[in-house]
């Protein structure tokens, strides 16, 4: 994989993690803009089918069915490659579009159930009170990145997602509290900046996972020395 040297490293922080993202997303913007109008484009029959009308036909019971299979067997490739090209862009590595598709051929289970086992956790604790609901979606960001990234399967990724954010659920509570004027101000410049608050939140996690990954690479460097 082609490194670009790149004397900026990414801090561990809010400002960090969306400074650092804001950064990355300008130097690969097109590629960053492509991966978000495919994935876009993945997601658009999901969308479309729990967007339509309701009723008791055959039909339309069939096309539900057929979009919750299809959001459950096929959209999360796209999902996580995209997480993955986000990632290759904040690292300044070379950035493959095909790897967008990579679920397909490689690690296609894993996906599947990695991202089962994730939305049932955080299902499960938002039925419970809604609070554990909250602390799993900011304890396991990282899953799709663990997966891709490293190679884990679900439970593993799962359990190393929880301890990368130990000491940074609150960290991550507030990047998402952010996200909600970032993405409203995109919507007030002509719509158009949407696309651009989406780019730069999705870079934004990539960053603050990169920043994470890293500190965990020089403990586990010190504590071999």
């Amino acid at each position: 994989m082609e490194i670009i040297n790149n004397d900026r490293k990414p801090q561990a922080t809010i400002s960090g993690s969306y400074g650092y993202g804001w950064q990355q997303m300008k130097k690969h913007f097109l590629y960053f803009f492509l991966i978000l109008v495919i994935v876009g484009i993945a997601n658009s029959p999901a969308s479309m089918a729990s967007e339509s009308e309701l009723d008791n036909s055959a039909g339309m019971v069939f096309l539900q069915l057929l979009s919750a299979a299809y959001a459950v067997l096929l959209l999360p490739v796209f999902t996580y490659g995209g997480n993955l090209l986000y990632l290759r862009g904040i690292r300044n590595e070379e950035i493959d579009i095909s790897e967008l598709f990579v679920g397909f051929r490689e690690k296609y289970v894993q996906i599947i159930l990695a991202n089962l086992l994730k939305t049932a956790l955080i299902g499960m604790g938002l039925i419970f009170l809604i609070v554990p609901g909250i602390i799993l979606l900011c304890r396991l960001p990282f899953v799709s990145l663990l997966v891709m990234d490293k190679g884990l399967d679900p439970i593993a990724a799962v359990e190393k997602s929880w301890q990368m954010t130990r000491g940074h659920g609150w960290r991550i509570f507030g990047m998402g509290l952010l996200a909600i004027p970032v993405f409203i101000a995109g919507l007030i410049c002509f719509i158009v900046g949407a696309f651009v608050a989406v780019m730069w939140i999705s870079a934004a996690f990539a960053a603050l996972y990169h920043a994470i990954d890293l500190e965990d690479q020089k403990n586990l460097l010190e504590d071999n020395l």
